[in-house]
């Protein structure tokens, strides 16, 4: 059975998942926070339906219910039927031989989801274990087989690893291979290819097309990636403020939205440039407009932020075994108010070069200059003394926020410990970087937990940006971001660098954000640079075969397009 006719089967059977006029409500402080309200929708066999919204706008609430996943301090409304089956009230024991089983959750941020002090292997086989007969030795193969499908390299190996040894993306592939240890009906993804890099992305994209083709899962995908929506998405569901405000079949909703808070949506996204589009003029800052930049990086000289040079990052092995090496000889430049992309797939070095620039990982080989000062020599307090100078957005918000703090403790903590402020000169640009950030500052006093995953990335700007440094270290910082959010902290990004100018390494995998900030484009692949330029002309014309699979790879928010995209994709990744 074809996907084609899985969707005209799922419009015409019964649901296989069905909410009605869900209503969600928090009590906080002796009060009921509505969080949604009169939320319905269903999902069919086979179908894909795409949960979008902006942060807080209770997708996430809304599946969360389904599963029964949503803190005790709720209230539930409504009804959510799995088949003939009420989900809503159902006893504990019942609703466990549901979960993982037959109806399949991935998170959105595999670090918190995952155990810290388990390998990935024994945490998938844990999940196989709880469903199925099968001996130690037979989850662990299984585990292996699941880590191999959804593309994470060296699986044999990678079974033994725990999570803080994996890749933001690598770590959100186990996630997914844990999903559908069972193979679920439905499948609820949270994000699912948030932290995941565009050719892996298109792999899970790939996978849970595979799942609804064969199995005939049905998938309910929570997302602010349009792209994303367009790649896969039978029926489209917005909310905003709780509410589910439009509902329209992929198509329509692309070609025709009918809510002026749709169109918002769709304007907001960053596009890449089609393949074989004319590269457009890219200038140095201060330069004469028009003028093409070098070949490689801009000249070292006297405005240079950042310089690496033939750096090399090692890992050592553990219990006498052999170690790795992540980076091999890359140089980079970035000059004063520049943005350099950095993109490459999950494990090919992005973020390990982002924390050696910041003194994160310890470089093997080479050197690290910032602002004309080698870093990698600096130590104790002449390295303290320097650190101010520059800052680094972390992909994860979940794992670099303190739990225990509040959002406002954490942002004023840069400007405290490095006496840039007293208390309440500090409580004061914390009200204003919130408000920067499109956060309101009276939330200064909230706590991680209380924030959706998007503004707690919101939360992590904010703070790396307090002391106003010469170079920022942007790894992934606009992944948990929706789309307009995105659009927002993008154009206060470019507001910041005219007036503050500093010079920027922004790791990515949204190539049509680097598009849209970066001056240059560095490719990497496992550890080494593959190609380098200005931004536009790698991107619309790369010359790498590695390069184009990556561009091929990425969404776009136009179904018809992607489409083709993906056929052309799908023949590069064949060949």
């Amino acid at each position: 059975m074809t996907g084609a006719d899985l969707e005209k089967e799922a419009t015409a059977a019964q649901p296989v998942l069905s909410v009605e006029r869900l209503s969600v409500d928090f009590r906080v402080a002796g009060e009921w926070i509505p969080a949604v309200r009169d939320v319905s929708f269903t999902v069919g066999r086979g179908e894909v339906v795409a949960l979008v919204g902006e942060s807080g706008s209770g997708k996430s609430v809304s599946s969360m219910s389904v599963l029964g996943l949503v803190a005790g301090s709720a209230r539930h409304r409504g009804s959510i039927r799995f088949h003939d089956t009420e989900l809503l009230g159902l006893g504990h024991e019942a609703l466990r031989g549901i979960r993982g089983k037959r109806i399949a959750m991935i998170f959105q941020e595999p670090m918190t989801a995952l155990n810290p002090v388990y390998t990935i292997g024994k945490q998938i086989a844990e999940a196989i274990r709880c469903h199925e007969k099968v001996s130690a030795a037979g989850a662990r193969a299984r585990a292996i087989e699941l880590l191999t499908k959804v593309g994470i390299p060296e699986p044999e190996r990678r079974v033994d690893s725990y999570p803080h040894q994996l890749s933001g993306g690598q770590r959100q592939r186990a996630m997914i291979a844990m999903a559908i240890s069972g193979s679920p009906e439905v499948i609820i993804a949270d994000e699912p290819t948030t932290a995941l890099d565009v050719t892996v992305q298109a792999e899970i994209l790939e996978l849970l097309r595979g799942l609804r083709r064969d199995l005939g899962s049905a998938v309910l995908i929570i997302t602010h990636d349009m792209g994303v929506v367009a790649d896969i998405a039978d029926r489209v569901v917005v909310m905003k403020e709780g509410e589910v405000i439009e509902e329209a079949p992929v198509g329509r909703l692309f070609a025709a939205p009918g809510h002026e808070y749709t169109r918002r949506l769709l304007a907001a996204v960053p596009k890449p440039p089609p393949p074989g589009a004319e590269p457009a003029a890219v200038t140095r800052p201060g330069a004469a407009v028009g003028v093409p930049p070098p070949t490689g990086a801009w000249p070292a000289g006297e405005d240079t932020t950042l310089r690496v040079r033939d750096l090399e990052v090692e890992y050592p092995g553990r219990l006498g075994r052999k170690g790795f090496k992540a980076v091999h000889g890359v140089s980079l430049t970035i000059g004063k108010g520049e943005v350099l992309g950095l993109v490459g797939e999950s494990g090919s070095g992005k973020s390990t070069i982002g924390r050696a620039v910041v003194g994160l990982s310890r470089a093997t080989g080479g050197s690290v200059e910032v602002c004309g000062t080698d870093v990698t020599g600096l130590s104790g307090r002449r390295l303290r003394a320097f650190r101010p100078t520059y800052s680094m957005v972390f992909q994860d918000p979940g794992a670099s926020l303190n739990p225990r703090w509040s959002i406002g403790d954490s942002i004023a903590a840069p400007l405290l410990v490095n006496r840039r402020a007293d208390r309440a000169a500090a409580h004061a640009r914390v009200a204003e970087l919130l408000e920067q950030v499109e956060l309101p500052a009276h939330w200064a006093s909230r706590f991680p937990h209380e924030l959706s995953g998007g503004q707690r990335q919101r939360v992590g700007i904010a703070r790396a940006l307090a002391l106003e440094p010469e170079l920022l270290i942007a790894d992934e910082p606009t992944s948990a971001l929706d789309v307009s959010v995105q659009a927002t902290v993008l154009r206060l990004f470019r507001e910041l660098q005219d007036r503050l100018g500093f010079a920027c390494l922004f790791i990515s995998h949204d190539l049509g954000v680097v598009e849209l900030l970066a001056h240059e484009v560095a490719v990497l692949q496992n550890g080494r640079l593959v190609e380098h330029g200005p931004a536009r002309e790698v991107l619309a014309n790369p010359r790498t075969e590695y390069t184009k699979r990556l561009v091929a790879a990425a969404p776009v928010p136009d179904p018809v397009q992607q489409a083709e995209r993906r056929r052309l994709w799908r023949e590069m990744a064949a060949a």
